[in-house]
């Protein structure tokens, strides 16, 4: 941020280098005041405060300089005439950011020599309920004051903050004073004077009207001292708050409860007013109690937390579902911690250059290296070992759950980090780790995805702040090294993959994996997971021949001995002394193979099905528990869970996490042309995802299999950075792309490794294969590839070219002229991008026939 530093004839006298408080006494023990002083007063009264800032303003107005009073507090005005003074109301109901952003944007507008008067910092308190934001703001605020030659006053309620505040503070500003007043005479006290020194300096002062002179003589300084010396100190706001939550519990003061319960929730559960009116219906004092007693730092939770710890209390309150789920044992970081970072490392005007539009990139890349770099004040360290001491060797994931995280209308899935700790070695050793995984999940506030997606919802002017939870992984040790739970998933309670006409969206469906739930949640590119709808459980959409091949074959874990996660065989999994028969089932199509060829087996093939899972109770079960909380919801929604069974062989449920799901439904029937060589350009059935639509396409990006599989991978990474150019250049149109093999894939092998950001613009987005390609569509349902396409309203269909009723005809595109060297001046990929504009075709799709159809217009 660029202050403007042009002085005008209002400035000049400012810039000769000295000022005044107004008070000649005053001004002789601190040998005046200097351009850049902060000065803070420790008062008892704000009346005292109020008389040494009216002097200080009325010696400033006569020599003719700029004064702002800025007024945020509920006590009475500090200065009472006003005449020659700007007034600036600022209300620090609007959080920290805001309120310390709207009060920079004025010091910057006032450029270099305002003098300025702040109300007592101490009723930002009352708001806020951290003295951690106060400090806060003060180092935010003085250097910038400082910076640009300001004289500026402060005052502090004496014995209302913390120890650890009030160094803040010293540390930051240039003076720091005591006034008392005892047995009708008033003292002034320097506590600290930069740059600056006297023999009687650091002596208590008796201040008359025009004089102040020090007490040097031991019996009134003691006498002095006796009074006002205090060493106890105060209860942070926010821990008495909590403290008297408690007694409110425990003398069961309704009254009191109703109250602390609703500050606490303000506090704590962010702004989204219809999830926090859920969560307030489902989360009493002791649950917000709870909550609190488990943060570290102040500030909201986060959408991720309030929508786990909601979900979990909704589902609970099922007496057919309680005795299934397991208890969360979660820790959150506050997102007041987040931008105590920001300050602590020197990045506050960085932040606040990246919310110009002109910046927002730039300044955002910036941000990302140096949140990756670091360091937290040691205060938090030892919080950080405190929460490392209680979880001991558990394994942890520490999850970001940002402000906007996981609400109705924004889910970000995928678009912020999460990170494992195996949490093994040394508590040195697994510090860092910890600290390590905070720094990735703050950095990723500011990832290229992550800018994107809060642009492209309008959200980039934004507060959004990084809370952190930190969950125990759910799961136990299996052999000798490794740590995982049975099965992890998603569910959606509104199943958008429709692939037979008797399947019902509302039963809902889930996406399985075994291991670690991150394969079930990533789009991957050479692994399936199990896709199970809810009302057929054990149906595939695949057929017996093909179960086998597109079962899953990796499992992601984690490795106590390199304390890592690391991706193993399932068939290492299967080996583990366990009973596996609820998960994995004999292959029999390939024991037929095997026996075909005449080929001993050895050792039974296994195949990775959950038959005997979904034997059961377990998907009636995840059917209750989606179908209640979509209910409670009143909207469908996306969970993320885990599945671990017991040595009764019983399942148990961890819900890690929920949010509303963003979807359009099925819509209204469709007419799918019939069948017309002559206009059809591609025809199929099943494998899509977006339910029925007839929708004009204005444009189609077709990138040419046969070309773009010779290409190395360097090759197919620039065809994916090119295809981003297109997108953008095609922005307000609608768009297909059509291309081969898996989009947004990691692996340049098996399809197109564009990021979501690159095809964001899509109105539909096609996958296909070619013959010889040892790849398969698999609809990428749960992953938040996926997510981002039901956010983003894109519809999504699979062609496999092998299937009997798959028709493509590549002719009806490429006999087209290609429009990319209009579209993307310079472009290399000419051969392999073709994109047809205005093609006058139709995608129709009907989800009760499974037909789908892209047809030109005759």
């Amino acid at each position: 941020m660029e202050a403007n530093r042009n002085v005008t004839s209002r400035e000049s006298c400012a810039l000769a280098g000295h000022a005044s408080t107004g008070h000649a006494g005053v001004d002789a023990v601190v040998s005046g005041l200097r351009l850049g002083d902060n000065v803070v007063w420790q008062i008892d009264d704000i009346a005292d405060y109020r008389d040494m800032a009216q002097r200080f303003v009325r010696k400033a107005r006569g020599d003719g300089r700029a004064i702002v009073y800025f007024r945020f507090a509920e006590h009475d005005p500090v200065l009472a005439d006003l005449t020659g003074i700007t007034v600036e109301i600022v209300d620090p109901r609007e959080g920290f950011e805001r309120f310390a952003a709207n009060i920079h944007r004025v010091i910057t507008r006032e450029g270099v020599g305002a003098y300025y008067v702040f109300d007592s910092l101490t009723d930002l308190l009352g708001v806020w309920y951290s003295d951690l934001m106060v400090m806060n703001f003060f180092k935010v605020t003085c250097p910038y004051l400082y910076d640009l030659d300001t004289v500026a006053y402060f005052c502090l309620l004496r014995t209302n903050h913390t120890f650890e505040t009030i160094a803040g503070i010293r540390e930051t500003t240039q003076l720091l004073l005591d006034l008392y007043r005892v047995e009708g005479n008033t003292y002034v006290h320097v506590l600290k004077a930069a740059d600056r020194y006297s023999p009687t300096m650091y002596f208590p002062h008796r201040v008359a009207d025009t004089s102040a002179e020090p007490v040097t003589a031991s019996e009134e300084t003691s006498r002095l001292f006796g009074q006002v010396a205090s060493q106890r100190e105060p209860l942070d706001r926010w821990r008495g708050l909590i403290h008297d939550g408690a007694k409110a519990v425990a003398s069961a003061d309704v009254r009191a409860q109703e109250r602390i319960a609703g500050t606490l929730a303000a506090l704590l559960l962010g702004r989204g007013e219809r999830m926090n009116a859920l969560a307030r219906k489902h989360l009493g004092l002791a649950d917000l109690l709870s909550i609190a007693d488990r943060e570290i730092g102040t500030g909201f939770i986060g959408g991720k937390s309030v929508g786990m710890l909601t979900a979990g209390a909704i589902a609970k309150g099922n007496r057919e579902l309680a005795p299934r789920l397991e208890a969360h044992d979660s820790f959150y970081l506050g997102s007041d911690l987040f931008l105590t970072y920001i300050v602590a490392n020197g990045l506050w005007q960085e932040w606040m250059l990246q919310k110009q539009p002109e910046h927002y990139h730039s300044a955002g890349a910036r941000l990302f290296k140096r949140l990756r770099t670091g360091q937290f004040p040691q205060s938090v360290r030892e919080r950080f070992l405190r929460l490392l001491e209680y979880f001991g060797q558990s394994p942890i994931v520490i999850r970001s759950s940002s402000l906007l995280e996981d609400n109705f209308g924004n889910a970000f899935a995928g678009k912020y980090e999460s990170a494992f700790c195996a949490n093994q070695g040394s508590p040195e050793d697994r510090l860092r780790a910890f600290e390590e995984a905070v720094r990735i999940v703050y950095a990723s506030t500011m990832s290229p995805e992550a800018l994107t997606y809060r642009e492209r919802r309008n959200l980039s002017t934004s507060d959004e702040q990084m809370a952190v939870l930190v969950q125990r992984v759910s799961g136990d040790h299996h052999g000798a090294e490794l740590f995982f739970p049975h099965a992890g998933g998603v569910g959606n309670s509104h199943n958008l993959y429709v692939w037979s006409p008797d399947i019902d969206p509302a039963a809902g469906a889930l996406r399985m994996v075994v291991g670690l739930g991150t394969r079930a949640v990533d789009h991957l590119s050479d692994d399936y997971a199990r896709i199970v709808t809810l009302d057929h459980p054990r149906r595939s959409p695949f057929s017996l021949e093909e179960a086998g091949r597109y079962a899953q074959r990796q499992a992601d874990v984690l490795n106590l001995a390199t304390n890592e996660l690391t991706t193993v065989p399932v068939g290492q999994i299967a080996d583990i002394e366990l009973n596996w028969d609820q998960f994995f089932s004999v292959d029999r199509e390939q024991m037929r193979r095997l026996r075909e060829l005449g080929r001993h087996v050895v050792e039974v093939p296994r195949t990775c099905d959950f038959a005997g899972l979904l034997s059961g109770d377990f998907a009636p079960f995840m059917r209750n528990l989606m179908h209640t909380l979509a209910q409670a919801y009143d909207y469908p929604v996306d969970i993320e869970f885990t599945v671990n069974m017991t040595r009764n062989d019983e399942f148990r449920v961890c819900l890690v996490q929920c949010r509303p799901l963003q979807t359009r439904g099925i819509g209204d029937a469709v007419s799918v042309p019939a069948a017309d060589p002559q206009s059809d350009i591609w025809r199929s059935r099943g494998n899509f995802m977006g339910g029925n639509v007839h929708m004009p396409i204005d444009a189609v990006v077709y990138v040419r299999p046969e070309r773009y599989l010779v290409l190395g991978q360097q090759q197919r990474y620039g065809v994916a950075r090119e295809l981003g150019e297109v997108n953008r250049a095609l922005a307000g149109q609608r768009i297909m792309f059509i291309g081969p093999g898996r989009w947004g894939t990691s692996t340049t092998d098996l399809g197109v490794p564009v990021h979501f950001a690159e095809i964001n613009n899509a109105a539909a987005l096609i996958e296909i294969t070619e013959p010889g390609m040892d790849f398969a569509p698999d609809l990428s349902f749960g992953s938040h590839f996926f997510l981002d396409l039901v956010e983003s309203d894109i519809f999504f269909a699979a062609l496999d070219r092998g299937a009997p009723a798959c028709h493509f005809d590549a002719r009806g595109l490429v006999v087209r002229p290609n429009n990319l060297a209009e579209l993307v001046p310079g472009a290399d990929f000419g051969d392999i991008i073709h994109v047809v504009c205005a093609p006058g075709a139709t995608l129709y799709s009907d989800v009760v026939s499974q037909d789908i159809a892209f047809v030109a217009d005759a």
